[in-house]
């Protein structure tokens, strides 16, 4: 029996990571898609139905291209740097509170915070062992950015984590069935939704990626493989960010079509952001995550802890 469980714990987490790449895959052709209409073009339509093979198509020909390495880079960090980034973004998908054969994670929150932070180190680690201006300016700017971020991240979690004194996701569906937090939290998750664009490195946050300053950013020295293995850790994180905002603020995990529309919308909201708003000014992100969100959190961790007390 215990073989058995184990084979299919296996088998889960192939078909959740078939799952999550197919996922990213039709992500990038929405994007392409909804930036396309909101350019006033028609965005990818040339291969299959409607453009639906498209992403297949560019997989292949990112994989199949040739792999260059820079003379001077730092040769073992620059390669492994796209797979760790890769790994780490999917084993954040293990978080999923599912009801059966999956690991029930008592510590869930504490886990998700240790691997956003880690990922910080695979920006770096690419920006500085390309060897080259552009990337190491993107890498040290995505980690000034994300340090920034995670602090308030952390803190706004903390406030919904006091409310059901739990670091365990599946709670977040019992606690939700009469009212979702985003009506009690409204201001704390729309601070959410803003450092979530900051944490997956999107517009208007995507210093990291500058193309009007950086080139291309920390990725510059990247191209087929490599590239591709950042692109998909990038959009597996955004549809990992979409996922957990609606499992905390909107209503919890439950397997509904209902659950699924909600987390489609969080994932266009990604695109719309990008399709509407420039990108922020370097210093101005620095004050909006050191002297907005951060005392807005603290506020409100100690305003729901003083509530926690008061009703005890």
């Amino acid at each position: 029996m215990m073989n058995y469980d184990i084979y299919m714990i296996i088998i889960g987490f192939l078909i959740l990571l078939i799952g999550v790449l197919i996922g990213v895959a039709f992500l990038t052709l929405l994007e392409r898609k909804v930036l396309g209409y909101i350019q006033i073009r028609k965005g990818p339509n040339k291969v299959g139905m409607m453009g639906i093979l498209q992403p297949f198509s560019d997989a292949i020909k990112l994989f199949t291209k040739e792999q260059t390495y820079p003379n001077f880079s730092n040769y073992l960090s620059y390669y492994f740097s796209p797979v760790i980034s890769f790994i780490l973004s999917l084993m954040v998908w293990l978080l999923i509170p599912y009801y059966y054969n999956f690991i029930s994670f008592n510590l869930g929150i504490l886990f998700f915070l240790c691997c956003t932070s880690m990922g910080v180190y695979t920006v770096m680690i690419a920006g500085w062992s390309s060897n080259s201006n552009y990337a190491l300016l993107g890498g040290l700017r995505a980690v000034a950015q994300t340090i920034s971020y995670e602090v308030s991240l952390a803190l706004i979690l903390m406030s919904s984590i006091l409310l059901i004194m739990d670091f365990n996701l599946i709670n977040f569906y019992y606690y939700q069935k009469f009212i979702w937090f985003i009506f009690m939290m409204m201001p704390l998750s729309l601070c959410w939704i803003s450092t979530m664009l900051a944490e997956t490195n999107r517009t208007p946050f995507d210093f990291a990626e500058g193309e009007s300053e950086l080139v291309s950013g920390f990725n510059i020295e990247y191209s087929s493989g490599g590239f591709a293995l950042i692109f998909l850790a990038e959009y597996s994180s955004i549809l990992f960010m979409s996922l957990f905002f609606v499992l905390i603020y909107m209503g919890g995990f439950n397997l509904s079509l209902m659950f699924y529309l909600k987390l489609s919308f969080i994932s266009f909201l990604f695109i719309w952001v990008r399709g509407t708003l420039p990108r922020y000014r370097y210093d101005k992100l620095m004050y909006l995550a050191w002297k907005s969100y951060l005392p807005i959190s603290l506020n409100f961790l100690l305003f729901f802890l003083g509530l926690k007390i008061f009703l005890i």
